[in-house]
């Protein structure tokens, strides 16, 4: 996963489930920042969530 952190990626409605803003329209996701926050905090990550990036190609 070689994403630059300011990629933004534009998802379809109803893409996410449970979003917190309550929408059903299009979402807007930081990508790159959200990958450059979890590699940062990445001692701090359960280790499920750890082997499911792993799996996915995670670049730590």
């Amino acid at each position: 996963m070689r994403v630059p952190r300011k990629h933004i990626e534009q998802l379809k409605a109803g893409a996410l489930s449970g979003r917190q803003d309550g929408a059903d329209g299009p979402a807007v996701v930081k990508l790159g920042t959200w990958l450059g926050n979890a590699r940062n905090r990445a001692a701090k990550l359960p280790e499920q969530r750890r082997a499911d990036l792993d799996e996915l190609g995670m670049r730590w």
